[in-house]
């Protein structure tokens, strides 16, 4: 017995599936220590349902597949839309290096996940799916690849196994952030920060009010500007949000018109790469050349609302039925996976990045975002920063790198990937 749902129902479904994320969320510590987004933890619990529907009674469901699309272009767009390169100058040399760093590495997961595959017997391009598009990538980038690998490719299960794969990524790189600091501030001699001996309750409120002043001070503000904070309040009129709808649309009527265009050329690109190269366009031509003043608040409200029922979308249609197979074969690639991002960070990203206590601590977000997502990265580095003292650079680079640059040459990396002859 197959269902379909037509879009007011497939959108129903998916609120409530946010919804319920946020319960999971807020109830269950480990979702929150380790950042897992709201769509993803209620995504997989309808997931599951859905599979001991299938399993047990026969039942199967087919969501409405364009608003998902529309809500996947919205969110790559809203990234371009972004990106402003204006941002390079704040950040200067040392932000060029990183970035530099975190495209070496892309290449690198990707090398390592396609050799692994074929190691083991799998379609190298399963590589690419335990590669960047799902730990460097997360999982927007997984629940976009992932049609396109089954459609084009035919790669069975591409866009569950990108999920699952992302998921993992999440929890992975918020757990080895850590340790790959601590073993090398142990390597610098570099103690944490002091701490009264046995301190009256007074005494620790004025160390933690102290501390806290440190790290918050005129210096971090860019620390705190630079990365999202969903429950913020936002001042958004009326007038800024047909502004931001109106980019919105340019963005997707540019990406459809471009897919059509390019079809069977070599300008065939993914459609939300078109979306995304748009808004990076639009955005760097009217704020440069026209002094447009961007609304980036509701940028950020759009894009992130639109990632999360894009999220809950994709977890509702997972096979999970699909993945049996390849479990073992996949759980090996990924814990490989995490052994080079910890050797790359430890020995690639530190070097590189000065070798100090700021190196340090860019390790540690490297790890955050190479598997997992910026939020990850974020905490990583607040959970050693809190213990040995503020990193203003990491907190000002990781944040643009993660949130805007990885995106656009992730893009491109896997579009070269792609093309290769051998993985065709």
């Amino acid at each position: 017995m197959e269902i379909t749902l037509n879009g007011y129902y497939t959108l129903i479904l998916a609120t409530l599936v946010l919804l319920f994320g946020r319960f999971l969320v807020v109830r269950i510590k480990f979702l929150s220590n380790y950042n897992i987004p709201e769509p993803v933890a209620g995504g997989l619990v309808a997931g599951m349902i859905i599979f001991a529907l299938k399993t047990f009674f026969d039942i199967s469901f087919v969501f409405n597949a364009q608003l998902q699309t529309a809500f996947m272009l919205m969110f790559f767009a809203s990234i371009g839309l972004s990106a402003d390169f204006n941002k390079l100058k704040v950040g200067g040399f040392p932000l060029l290096i990183f970035t530099i760093i975190v495209s070496v590495f892309i290449v690198l997961q990707n090398t390592v996940g396609i050799t692994m595959a074929s190691l083991l017997g799998l379609d190298p391009l399963l590589g690419l799916v335990t590669g960047s598009i799902t730990l460097t990538g997360g999982h927007g980038t997984a629940g976009a690849w992932g049609p396109i690998l089954e459609q084009k490719f035919g790669i069975t299960g591409a866009t569950t196994l990108g999920i699952a794969t992302a998921t993992f990524g999440l929890v992975a790189g918020g757990m080895i952030g850590g340790p790959v600091a601590k073993y090398l501030l142990k390597k610098m001699k570099h103690d944490p920060l002091p701490k009264p001996v046995n301190p009256t309750p007074l005494e620790q409120v004025a160390a933690d009010q102290s501390l806290y002043s440190t790290q918050h001070s005129e210096h971090a503000t860019d620390k705190e500007a630079m990365f999202d904070k969903p429950d913020e309040i936002r001042k958004i009129t009326a007038s800024s949000t047909i502004e931001t709808l109106a980019l919105f649309a340019a963005c997707l009527a540019f990406a459809d018109i471009m897919t059509q265009v390019g079809h069977g050329t070599f300008f065939e690109l993914p459609t939300f790469v078109w979306a995304l190269m748009c808004g990076v366009i639009l955005r760097n031509i009217l704020t440069h050349f026209f002094n447009f003043d961007m609304f980036d608040r509701a940028i950020d409200v759009f894009g992130n609302a639109s990632l999360s029922l894009f999220l809950a979308m994709a977890l509702l249609s997972l096979r999970l039925w699909e993945l049996v197979d390849l479990a073992l074969p996949v759980l090996v690639i990924l814990v490989v996976q995490v052994v080079v991002m910890m050797l790359y960070a430890a020995f690639i990203t530190y070097r590189f990045m000065g070798k100090d206590y700021d190196a340090v601590i860019l390790a540690a977000g490297h790890c955050g975002f190479g598997l997992g997502a910026t939020p990850t990265a974020v905490a990583n580095m607040q959970a050693v920063t809190d213990r040995y003292g503020p990193s203003y650079k990491a907190f000002l680079i990781v944040p643009i790198v993660g949130a805007f640059f990885v995106d656009l040459v992730n893009a491109t990396i896997l579009q070269i990937f792609t093309q290769l002859p051998f993985l065709q």
